[in-house]
């Protein structure tokens, strides 16, 4: 047995066993339920038993099947990814490569369990991830192609399934030495011809019917003789049911007939084939008389189109479906049929039909589908058998008997093949085989098959004798002849019991999956359709009739088979076909018959592992032991836990394995070490090891964590500091060349400054001229620095001798530069200020020894205000507006007696005042001049002209702010006059004896 998956078994408690050979209590069915229902719960639909796949159709859509997870299952151990329907396909291919030996997945279950969906995943498997060419995609366009045509002309509408498969079919891939598709080939097994004429209510005859009705065009149906509705005909209204609302018959229509065409199907074939199915409705509704206890046909209609599609005579066609032949000991017998027999042998006519034409169509499918490369005929082979599981109904026919009759025969195979397998590896490694006990089905088999005394050839040899053979007389010589067989009872030998639950017309048989009851009615109709008389359709003009009905089954004087003896020997051929072969086993179940998503039905469930020998197959996997694996498998899943085998094991493998399996304290008992492999007896041994190994895992994680992590951080600072150092040899380099590079200007500049240095009185000259730049550019730089702050700032750098010239022109820009942005800044009151300041610096700038004092003091407008001037001097001047007003001292021109006054200065003239009175009035025009000393006093002397008789003569006057008032009188005045003064040790006022005033002031230290 192959080895199992251990990557998932942490999670069995949620999902369980990914494989029942894992349960540890595997003989209990209740326990096999359960751990399908949880998978089914989580939408887990795969379960291994062994390599046996266990698929329950969830009834809705998985992402699942996508391309992505081709790829996942590509070349991957089949037990390293979790159960699916590719694994298994991938592993049959991938086994068919290596080992060169022909492969077939068998796929069984009930009706609607998903066969036919599981061997289309299969396909498209193949058709994904196989090596492709143009030659090779048109093979796999071909196989998928031929999905819909089988499934149009063999699949039906059932109770249980939409798309039920009513035939079964084992289809080979040939795959040439690249691995890829080149060819197939197809055969079919026991197509329910039952369904042409009869179908049970809520079902539907094959798609073909409808779709061809539905989607046909209407120039095709009015050739044909067809109508637009399924209601007009017998053989598509015993169901009931001409629409389904999963099934869209038009669009169907349209896909089969793109199908044909990648086949390989012409414009021909297609016509004949549909010729044929319209027959077969035309058939259906053949109508049939009764005269003298004869049957005879009561309309035309249906004959003359049965004549024209089928090419044959009406008259003969008429002939053939009121009388039948019969050959016995070479005389022909012929005889009228009464109206039950006619409409037998109509029906019976109707399933030949139909069915050879459905052995046509496959055989024509595989004639497309044929490997034609001559260069290499050696081609490998996998093999998909889609066909019926263990049916067990309310009433069973000769078709569940044919069909059980197939499963006891795979399952005769299936536990041959299992046990030869694990036999074989036992040896292989060494293990004591150890015999299993198992219900051996030959009994069964034989019962049914045996030559002379199984039921089949009782069947055949009832069915072709001459006289009126019944349903009745082969169950009594049934009874006779196998009676006392133990698996076999009839109502007549069964016991008080068992008659309660049995019809008269029934026999039973106890099958490997249970007791089953077969009801003969109509058995005899069924298996002797071949032997009624079809010669007419051997007379067809048709070609695949011609096909289908050979002329040499006139001549053949042989005995015919029955269709009990053809089934028997092509199912023995099957069992020759998978024999030969490496098989791998798909048991598709159901969880419930409504059909709806996630809904597990645990009776249908346990009926059904039941029937698929399910608990059998598990019972053989664990006879011997649960669990194997090559050395070097186990010993690298599971070295950590001995410290012995961590991290490494160095000596042989096997040495290895013993020494781990010592330290976990494995038993004598519970396993078993052979050549390559290790042998566990009980799956708990394995969950045991795994719990170990997850408990392991998270201090080996730890210290692998940190190992990385110190390794990941060293090789980080390794790799830093490398950087680190490059960079800063680098940049060291980098300062290096600059500081020789700067050291090398250096010493070109001081050389060149040196030799311009030397020729510096010489005309400019390559050996001076950076020394005369140089000296140009530091004086411009230190000019740049010292400018003159300020319009008194009169410092300025000296120029060097090729400079002074520049140097003038730029000091007088400076200055003016600074003039003009000052003069721009000042203010209107300021320049009447600075206008007034002029005219003082014009007049006393050094004349008078207090002047410098009066430079930062502000001329005012008047030293006197309003209220300080009496009113009615105000009044005295009249309109005469006053300029200016100071308060002075005048001394008299007799004893220069001083005496206070105040001194108004208007437009015109002067007026000296002594409290409201207007002592003396001066004009400017009368004014002869002003005298003031250069002295730091404040006495000035206003002169006026003698010959004024109006003035009383000179005036001589004191004043603390004698420079601003002088200021203010020479703004009206053009003319001064000269007076004597005389320096001295103090400030004196007095009268000269030459008759002037002679004014002593003393002189300021700062002249």
């Amino acid at each position: 047995m192959r080895a199992m998956m251990e990557s998932a078994l942490t999670a069995r408690d949620r999902v369980g066993v990914q494989d029942f050979v894992l349960l540890e209590n595997y003989t209990s069915e209740a326990a096999f339920i359960e751990n399908l229902r949880k998978r089914f719960k989580e939408n887990l639909i795969y379960t291994y038993i062994g390599s046996v796949l266990v698929s329950v159709n969830p009834y809705k859509d998985l992402e699942i099947y996508n391309k992505n997870h081709m790829e996942r299952y590509r070349g991957v151990n089949f037990y390293e990814v979790s159960p699916h329907i590719y694994a298994v396909g991938d592993n049959s291919y991938r086994s068919m490569r290596t080992e060169r030996k022909d492969q077939c997945i068998l796929i069984s279950g009930e009706s609607g369990a998903g066969k036919t969906e599981a061997s289309k995943k299969i396909l498209q498997y193949y058709a994904v991830t196989c090596p492709a060419s143009e030659q090779v995609q048109t093979v796999k366009d071909r196989l998928l192609q031929s999905n819909p045509v089988l499934e149009a002309f063999g699949n039906a509408k059932t109770l249980r399934n939409d798309n039920s498969s009513r035939f079964g079919k084992y289809m080979d891939i040939q795959f040439d030495f690249k691995g890829a598709p080149v060819g197939g080939h197809i055969i079919n097994y026991l197509l329910e011809k039952s369904r042409v004429v009869h179908q049970n209510h809520g079902e539907r005859n094959f798609h073909i019917f409808y779709q061809l009705i539905e989607g046909g065009e209407e120039d095709l149906l009015r050739r044909l003789g067809l109508e637009r509705n399924p209601q007009q005909y017998q053989y598509l209204v015993k169901g009931n049911c001409p629409k389904v609302s999963s099934i869209n018959d038009r669009s169907d229509w349209k896909t089969v007939r793109k199908a044909l065409t990648v086949i390989g199907f012409n414009e021909d074939d297609v016509e004949e084939l549909l010729n044929i199915i319209a027959s077969v409705l035309h058939l259906g509704n053949v109508q049939y008389g009764e005269e003298d206890g004869s049957a005879c046909i009561t309309s035309d209609t249906q004959i003359k189109y049965l004549a024209r599609l089928l090419g044959v005579n009406g008259t003969v066609l008429t002939e053939a479906l009121t009388h039948k032949k019969i050959i016995a000991k070479g005389e022909e017998l012929m005889s009228p049929l009464n109206l039950e027999q006619a409409s037998s042998a109509r029906d019976a006519l109707s399933k030949a039909v139909y069915g050879r034409t459905f052995t046509w169509l496959v055989n024509k499918i595989n004639t497309s589908l044929t490997y034609t490369d001559d260069s290499s005929k050696h081609y490998s082979v996998i093999g998909l058998l889609d066909i019926y599981g263990f049916e067990v109904f309310q009433h069973n026919s000769f078709e569940q008997f044919c069909i059980n009759y197939c499963n006891e025969k795979l399952q005769q195979l299936f536990i041959e093949l299992t046990l030869k397998s694990e036999q074989e590896e036992y040896e292989a490694e060494g293990i004591t085989w150890e015999p299993v006990q198992y219900f051996n089905n030959k009994i069964i088999c034989d019962l049914v098959e045996e030559k002379f005394k199984g039921i089949i050839s009782i069947l055949d040899e009832e069915c072709l004798r001459p006289g009126d053979a019944s349903d009745l007389t082969f169950l009594e010589k049934l009874a006779d002849t196998v009676g006392g067989h133990p698996h076999f009872v009839t109502h007549k030998l069964a016991d008080a019991k068992t008659r309660k639950v049995m019809g008269r017309e029934e026999f039973r048989l106890l099958h490997y999956a249970g007791e089953v009851n077969y009801n003969v009615n109509g058995v005899c109709v069924c298996v002797c359709v071949c032997v009624f008389n079809l010669i007419v359709m051997c007379m067809s003009e048709n070609k695949i009739l011609n096909q289908c009905f050979d002329r040499e089954e006139l001549s053949d004087k042989k005995r015919p088979e029955t269709a009990a003896a053809q089934f028997k020997a092509s199912l023995a051929k099957l069992m020759e076909i998978l024999m030969s072969k490496e098989p791998s086993y798909v048991r598709c179940m159901k969880p419930n018959d409504s059909k709806q998503a996630g809904r597990f039905d645990e009776v249908l469930i346990r009926h059904q592992v039941k029937y698929l020998g399910l608990m059998e197959n598990l019972r053989v996997r664990r006879a011997g032991f649960a669990y194997r694996r090559r050395y070097e498998v186990f010993l690298q899943r599971y070295k950590s836990l001995c410290p012995d085998t961590w991290p490494n094991w160095q000596g042989k493998l096997s040495d290895g394995v013993a020494t781990l399996v010592k330290h976990l304290g494995y038993k004598p008992e519970e396993y078993k070490l052979g050549r390559s492999k290790i042998f566990i007896r009980f799956p708990k041994t394995l969950f045991g090891t795994e719990e170990a190994l997850e408990t392991r895992k998270h201090s080996l994680a730890t210290k692998l964590q940190a190992g990385w992590r110190g390794y990941s951080q060293k090789s980080k600072y390794q790799k830093l500091r490398t950087s680190a150092i490059a960079v800063q040899a680098w940049w060291r380099g980098i300062l290096a060349r600059r500081r020789a590079r700067r050291r090398r200007q250096a010493a070109d500049t001081i050389r060149r400054f040196i030799k311009g240095f030397i020729h510096r009185h010489e005309d400019r000259c390559p050996e001076n001229e950076y020394f005369l730049d140089y000296v140009r550019y530091s004086f411009l730089m230190k000019l740049h620095r010292n400018l003159p702050k300020n319009v008194l700032d009169k410092s300025w750098p000296t120029p060097p001798a090729a400079l002074t010239e520049a140097s003038e022109h730029l000091r007088q820009l400076c200055m003016q530069n600074m003039v003009w942005s000052y003069c721009k800044k000042i203010s209107p009151e300021w320049k009447h200020q600075m206008e007034q300041k002029m005219i003082a610096s014009e007049l006393f700038k050094d004349k008078k020894d207090n002047y410098p004092q009066s430079v930062p003091k502000l001329f005012v407008s008047t030293r006197l205000n309003g209220e300080d001037i009496n009113p009615k001097v105000v009044q005295a001047l009249g309109s005469e507006k006053m300029k200016y007003a100071v308060p002075v001292t005048k001394y008299d021109r007799k004893g220069y007696k001083a005496r206070p006054r105040q001194l108004l200065l208007t437009s015109s003239g002067a007026v000296i005042v002594e409290e409201a009175k207007l002592k003396q009035r001066i004009d400017y025009g009368a004014l002869k001049g002003i005298s003031v000393s250069s002295l730091s006093d404040g006495l000035f002397v206003l002169h006026v002209l003698s010959e004024d008789n109006k003035q009383k003569g000179d005036v001589v006057l004191q004043s603390d702010h004698v420079i601003e008032t002088l200021t203010k009188i020479a703004i009206y005045i053009t003319a001064l006059c000269v007076i004597d003064f005389t320096p001295g040790s103090e400030l004196l006022v007095a009268k000269a004896k030459n008759g002037h005033l002679s004014v002593t002031a003393p002189r300021l230290n700062s002249r």
